[in-house]
């Protein structure tokens, strides 16, 4: 079958390799029909993050057919339409019952999916964390497969933020980042009841996309300028819930100065900031939380009914499509800002 492969900072290409196969009880094995390129790919490939060469390459968000399963699985079987959460919780442990699978405390060791930009992936622990799509593939419109992509990580992500900074109704919310998770933490401060949503961005077309989506001011300075603004745009108080969506020390450093004493920061960027003060969190009882989504919750409760009922379409941040011989390209459309996210066409 068809793989991507990292070949070294700035490269990825499609090898053939071994179609995978069922190594644990409670495997699944899925053909993936769409996949896609994920912010958090991009500090790989450009060498920001230490990724052995030649190695299966970090794609973790896939739909699909179910292949085969292992003889653990019960609520599954070949043919089934899901959603492959780049999470995979058990369902049962602390952290799974609270919500939190991203910390699930039995599958600590393989929590988190790779090699989904591919043909065939391996999928572990699917018994809770695979989300079944009602019908089949071709009963949706390519929009909709776009929507339903997005529940494999980067809608969830975003509703992680809003979640985790407690957005509630009325309140005042600042997204730092303008990427799609950021876009959709738009969605998802929409969807809790925001009254004020201010992004941060400095590209046209992801403003225009984030105020489709429901934001009310958008911001084009960056650090101490941006919180600046902010603080203009909400005379001097500053935001309730700050949805921290890049990860960088900039970028958390601007979410804690861009809220209100006792405001949450909703953390869900890749960490990349070597350090933080703690000091300044402490004297304005800035509460910082977030972490990697809780997908199979999120798409259970609320996400998935409310793509399905077209009540949002968070597929739209997918701006640009290739297909899966193009990868390569895919990449390189995202590290140069042409598209805000790549949708890869698999089969």
């Amino acid at each position: 079958m068809k793989d991507t492969i990292f070949i070294k900072p700035g490269q990825v290409a499609i090898e053939a390799v071994a179609k995978p196969s069922i190594q644990a009880p409670d495997d699944v094995i899925i053909h993936v029909l769409r996949a896609c390129v994920c912010g958090s790919d991009l500090w790989g490939f450009r060498g920001q993050d230490e990724m052995a060469e030649h190695a299966q390459n970090t794609g973790h968000e896939a739909i699909g057919i179910v292949e085969a399963v292992g003889d653990a699985i019960t609520t599954l079987m070949p043919g089934d339409f899901v959603i492959a959460p780049f999470t995979h919780g058990c369902g049962h442990c602390a952290a799974c019952r609270a919500g939190f699978e991203g910390g699930c405390l039995n599958n600590a060791a393989d929590n988190f999916s790779t090699g989904a930009q591919a043909e065939y992936m391996r999928y572990q622990h699917g018994e809770w964390s695979l989300i079944k799509v009602p019908g089949k593939p071709e009963d949706y419109s390519e929009a909709m497969l776009k929507s339903l992509l997005t529940l494999a990580d980067v809608m969830a992500t975003g509703y992680h933020a809003a979640r985790t900074a407690h957005v509630k109704a009325g309140d005042t919310v600042v997204v730092v980042g303008d990427g799609a998770v950021g876009l959709c933490g738009v969605i998802a401060a929409q969807m809790r009841g925001a009254k004020r949503i201010i992004i941060m961005s400095h590209h046209a077309d992801r403003q225009q996309l984030a105020l489709e989506f429901g934001a009310t001011d958008i911001i084009e300075e960056r650090g101490d300028d941006g919180v600046a603004k902010v603080m203009e745009l909400t005379h001097g108080v500053g935001a309730d819930a700050v949805l921290e969506c890049v990860g960088t020390e900039q970028s958390v450093d601007t979410a804690v100065k861009a809220g209100r004493p006792g405001a949450t920061v909703g953390r869900v960027g890749v960490p990349h900031n070597p350090k933080m003060d703690l000091a300044p969190i402490f004297f304005r009882n800035t509460t910082i939380a977030g972490g990697p989504a809780s997908v199979t919750t999120y798409d259970k409760e609320v996400l998935l009914d409310a793509v399905l009922k077209g009540e949002i379409h968070p597929g739209k941040v997918f701006t640009q499509s290739f297909k899966l011989d193009d990868v390569q390209t895919a990449y390189e459309a995202m590290d140069n800002r042409e598209a805000i996210k790549s949708y890869l066409i698999i089969d």
